[in-house]
Order: C-alpha cells, then sequence, then structure tokens
C-alpha cells in the first residue's frame, strides 16, 4: 500500500534517532518517496548525509540552507506529503506540536501538514508518565493525529519502563496499513468500552479494573477501515481519534440508554465494556461516616445491556460480545453467546497472566455457534485487527 506514497519523516533529538535510518529504508523497499525534516538537535543523533545517502534526497533542516534567498517551504512540504511521520519524536516535540511552538522546520512543516500524521514518541519513563506529556498526547490524537503508542523496555537512562520507541518495522506496518482499502466504509459500528462506577456515596463506588484499552483499540481500528464509529466509554482517562463519536458515561443505567438508543442505527455493536452487574439499592447522599466494625450495602442486579442489545437485534446486524472467565472458560462462554443472541463472542481469561485488565497485551479466543479459533498473546491493537477481521467476515455473510 506505501507503493508511490509520498512520506515526510520528521526527525527529533533522540537516541532512537538512529531507528529512522531503518524506517527510511524499510519506507523506500515498500515504494515510498522519503523526505527527511530534522531538528537541530536530531543532527547530535544522526547526520544528514546518512540519511541523505538513504533517501536520495537532500535533508531539510534549517528555514534557510543559503544566503542567496531561496528556502525551505514548509507549506509545499506539506502539500506534497501523502502523509507524516514523526520518528522519535521526544517530550519537547510533543509540547510544541500540542501548542503551535513553530520554532523549527520540523514543527511549521507539521502544522502546515494537510495529510495524516503519525507520531511515535520516544523518552525515558518519568517523562513519558509526567502528566504534561500525557495531555499533550491526548491534545494532539483530538486534533486528529495518530499516536504509535511506545513500548516498555530497556532504556537509554538504563531504567526500564514505557518509553521506547515502537520498532521500525511496526511503525512500517501501520503506516502501510493506514492505506488499505477501507474496507469497513459507510458501515456504523457501536463500541462499549472501560468499566462502570455504580456509586455507594458521593466518593465510593462498586467498579472493577479495567481501563478501556481493547475497546478503544477496537473503536481506532474500525474507525482506521472507514467506519462510522460511536464509542460509548465509561469513566477511563484514554483519548481517541476526533472523527470517533464518543459518549462518557459513569454508571450502568447510564451506558445502557446510550447503547439501547443508538443500536437501532447500527450495522454491529462491540460490547467490550466491563459492566458491573450489580449496584447499590440505595446511593447514599452523603458520604458514609465509618461508624461500628461493618457496613452492610444490599445490592441489586444491574441492567443485563448484551441481553438488551440481543433481543433488539435485527436481521442483518452483527452483535459481538466478550467473556472474561476464571472456570469453565468455554462453557460459559458458549452459554452465554446463545442466552444473549450473539454472533460470536471473544473469550479471554484471568489465567493468561499479563492480559486483560490493564494490560497493554490480550491472548484471545473468537467462538462462534459451530466454530473456535485461538490466538497468540499479542498487543492490544493486533488483537483488535484479528476481532474486526472476524466482524467483516460476518458483516459480508
Amino acid at each position: 500500500m506505501l507503493q508511490g506514497k509520498k512520506i515526510v519523516l520528521g526527525i527529533t533529538g533522540s537516541i532512537a534517532a538512529y531507528k529512522a535510518c531503518s524506517i527510511i529504508r524499510l519506507l523506500v523497499k515498500a515504494g515510498a518517496e522519503v523526505q527527511v525534516v530534522i531538528t537541530p538537535a536530531g543532527k547530535e543523533f544522526v547526520t544528514p548525509i546518512t540519511l541523505s545517502a538513504l533517501t536520495q534526497k537532500p535533508v531539510v533542516s534549517e528555514f534557510f540552507s543559503q544566503r542567496d534567498g531561496t528556502w525551505h517551504s514548509h507549506v509545499k512540504l506539506g502539500l506534497w506529503a501523502d502523509a507524516m511521520l514523526i520518528a522519535p519524536c521526544t517530550a519537547s516535540t510533543l509540547g510544541k506540536m500540542a501548542n503551535g511552538i513553530a520554532d523549527n522546520m520540523l514543527v511549521t512543516t507539521y502544522l502546515s501538514m494537510k495529510a495524516p500524521v503519525f507520531i511515535a514518541p520516544a523518552m525515558d519513563l518519568d517523562m513519558y508518565q509526567h502528566p504534561t506529556t500525557q495531555q499533550n498526547m491526548q491534545r494532539l490524537r483530538s486534533f486528529g493525529n495518530h499516536i504509535i503508542e511506545p513500548k516498555s523496555g530497556f532504556l537509554a537512562s538504563g531504567l526500564e519502563g514505557k518509553g521506547r520507541m515502537e520498532e521500525p518495522e511496526q511503525i512500517v506496518d501501520m503506516l502501510d496499513r493506514f492505506f488499505e482499502p477501507k474496507t469497513l466504509q459507510g458501515r456504523r459500528i457501536m463500541i462499549t468500552a472501560g468499566p462502570t462506577y455504580e456509586k455507594i456515596d458521593p466518593v465510593r463506588f462498586i467498579g472493577n479494573y479495567s481501563s478501556g484499552k481493547m475497546g478503544f483499540a477496537l473503536a481506532e481500528e474500525c474507525s482506521r477501515r472507514g467506519a462510522e464509529v460511536t464509542l460509548i466509554a465509561g469513566p477511563v482517562s484514554m483519548a481517541c481519534s476526533a472523527e470517533i463519536h464518543r459518549i462518557d458515561v459513569e454508571s450502568c443505567e447510564e451506558m445502557y440508554q446510550a447503547a439501547t438508543h443508538h443500536f437501532a442505527q447500527q450495522d454491529a455493536a462491540i460490547l467490550c465494556a466491563a459492566v458491573a452487574d450489580f449496584r447499590p439499592e440505595h446511593a447514599a447522599p452523603q458520604k458514609i461516616k465509618r461508624e461500628g466494625d461493618e457496613l452492610v450495602v444490599r445490592l441489586q442486579p444491574t441492567h443485563d445491556i448484551a441481553a438488551a442489545i440481543g433481543q433488539m437485534k435485527r436481521e442483518g446486524q452483527v452483535l459481538v460480545g466478550f467473556a472474561l472467565e476464571t472456570n469453565d472458560e468455554e462453557a460459559n462462554a458458549k452459554k452465554k453467546l446463545a442466552k444473549k443472541n450473539l454472533d460470536f463472542i471473544v473469550l479471554n481469561s484471568l489465567q493468561n497472566k499479563g492480559t486483560c485488565f490493564q494490560s497493554d497485551e490480550n491472548q484471545v479466543s473468537i467462538l462462534a455457534k459451530d466454530c473456535r479459533k485461538d490466538y497468540p498473546k499479542k498487543g492490544k491493537p493486533a488483537v483488535a485487527r484479528d476481532i474486526i477481521d472476524e466482524l467483516e467476515r460476518h458483516l459480508q455473510a
């Protein structure tokens, strides 16, 4: 899909800049034309001579390369490109991009870019986790930029944690997939994600550990394939692309109302949220004080959203559920598949360490009425691709 595509590759001052050479080789091998724009700090890590040799193009760094009146036009680069990739992107450049501080050629090119922008952050774990960095990434996402999440691993500081730039092969694969045909163009898909919180009093609730990562990955994958996505999100801190229609809810009641309201207009729904099965019978209007040695909270069932949507489902609609099990996994998943009128169900297990809640990875099986497909442990965006591939098969049936 990259054959003939024009890519502006932005490189900033990170030790991960050496990986940009591999990115260029992979892009060129795939048939893309690459123009490098590098910050002054980036040139301290990888030389323009190396980059020019790989791209067969002069490297752009300064606004004015000579004193004869010629200059580099960031506007022309913005019109020329089919995509812009900034890899690696430092915390400093993230902040400048998020706030429009156009003090170098790379940021001015970004601000003039008409094509989609992909950003691969690279920094130490404390910088990555800092609220400022997280806020800047959320803001850039809200502008429609695509953030390529860094990985956890060994860092240049000698520490180990999240902040290591994604590997070149995965970055180029993501670009390649972006240019694939929009196989879900014209389809409407509703996705629920995250937990629900059921209030005990104004400061306490019943909930679970769901981060929303799997549901958000599904929403992004559907949107990338051209679908019109409605994402009903429980209380999570994640951001999503601007083109996704996001509805924020807190309780099961709110999620039920939103899901049942929107489902009739959808071609498919993926119920990925970890909805609380019970809620307090009465939520106290004020904070409950600690008095005595015990507190009794009476619970009552919440709405069964999957069952309600299953009853509403009409011919031609596809309904996908999730089952997180701790025992008798396949039997429980198949029971849910039939009882709630699902077309297929995604089974995952707490027995698989390093998956499910809060994790960046998952390991799933997909069960339909007469078949089961098992998949290896993968990052959640890759798991989302497997699930949406299966959804497409059902939509085309």
